[in-house]
């Protein structure tokens, strides 16, 4: 978002890697959800949106700021509801 930064829909990953993980490995879901989402987050919202940081127009731009850490927390909190 111009002038704002990266935006992340909140409830998107979480439910989408808790999804995911417990089709593909449900004896590990928790585990896989977890991990999955937290690197998703992290790769998708930050690293590849490295290249747009210009485009932005943001006064600061922090790699793992404030919505990805809401996208990581919703993340362990559902991938927990999955134990």
């Amino acid at each position: 978002m111009p002038g704002l930064g990266i935006a992340l829909p909140a409830f998107i990953p979480p439910i989408l890697s808790a999804l995911l993980a417990w089709l593909l490995a449900p004896a590990q879901a928790p585990m896989v959800a977890y991990i999955s989402g937290s690197f998703g987050v992290l790769i998708g919202a930050d690293l590849l949106n490295l290249r747009n940081l210009a485009a932005l127009r943001a006064p600061v731009v922090s790699i793992g700021g404030a919505g990805t850490f809401d996208g990581i927390f919703l993340t362990g909190i559902i991938a927990v509801l999955l134990a």
